[in-house]
């Protein structure tokens, strides 16, 4: 059931704290937490903590929440200091677009240039 945790979804181990990351801030309805596999300087993952597989679901179904996690991207770039400089906010949806973990999540990219269209 959507917003319900998901025993094998790494991200909801996350949230459940079985599961370590390296948390850089949390809400009551969000986590984020460095990214282990970066690709910019600040790569920084924004979850909602209620589980919903992907951004179009989560915007569908808890627009409330979709706006939190974005709120939270944006906390997480005046943080890392990249807000001033730009960031990027990208949401992959599918397999076809690279989503490889089921949970929405948006990542957070900044500290160095991005071209564009990305690819």
């Amino acid at each position: 059931m959507a917003g319900e945790p998901q025993a094998d979804c790494l991200f909801c181990k996350i949230v459940a704290g079985s599961v370590p990351a390296t948390v850089v801030r949390e809400t009551e309805t969000t986590v984020a937490f460095r990214d282990i596999n970066p690709q910019a300087p600040t790569h920084v993952l924004v979850i909602p903590k209620a589980h919903y597989p992907d951004a179009a679901s989560l915007a569908a179904r808890a627009p409330q929440l979709a706006a939190d996690v974005l709120r939270e991207a944006g906390e997480v770039a005046t943080e890392d200091k990249v807000a001033g400089s730009g960031y990027r906010i990208v949401f992959n949806t599918g397999a076809g677009a690279g989503q490889t973990v089921f949970h929405a999540h948006a990542h957070v990219l900044g500290g160095r240039g991005f071209e564009w269209p990305p690819g």
